[in-house]
């Protein structure tokens, strides 16, 4: 995740509390001096919630192969923001080699995606993307 989104995701937060103490107020979230649109704040919003998503997601879907719970987020974790080894049996001494075809699968998937980014992904196999008009 982009150090901006988590930025704007944090001013947005703080933005809510203090639209919910001061209804009337205006309070624009501004970075580098600009004010954002709320458009932008929306698509934010929206890819940190799916960000998350795909983090439970997947450690629901590769916790099936029984290891601990350390193991599978941080094996998410790593194949989803390509940052290298995780902890536990995917640490600086382990490997994915125990994990079975379908967690290597989503794994592999997860990587992709953290690579390519998820919005990318998502209009790509959008059926509307390829409608004919």
């Amino acid at each position: 995740m982009k150090v901006s989104r988590v930025i704007l995701s944090v001013k947005n937060i703080f933005r809510s509390i203090k639209q919910v103490i001061r209804p009337k107020s205006v309070n624009p979230v501004r970075m580098d001096g600009e004010t954002v649109p709320d458009s932008t704040l929306q698509s934010t919003a929206s890819y940190v919630s799916v960000y998350f998503a795909a983090i439970v997601l997947c450690v629901l879907v590769i916790s099936v192969d029984g290891f601990n719970f350390e193991t599978n987020v941080t094996a998410t974790l790593a194949c989803l923001n390509n940052i290298g080894p995780g902890l536990g049996a995917v640490g600086p001494t382990g490997n994915f080699a125990d994990f079975s075809m379908l967690s290597k699968l989503v794994l592999s998937l997860v990587m992709l995606v953290g690579r390519l980014e998820f919005m990318p992904l998502l209009i790509l196999f959008s059926p509307t993307t390829w409608k004919r008009h």
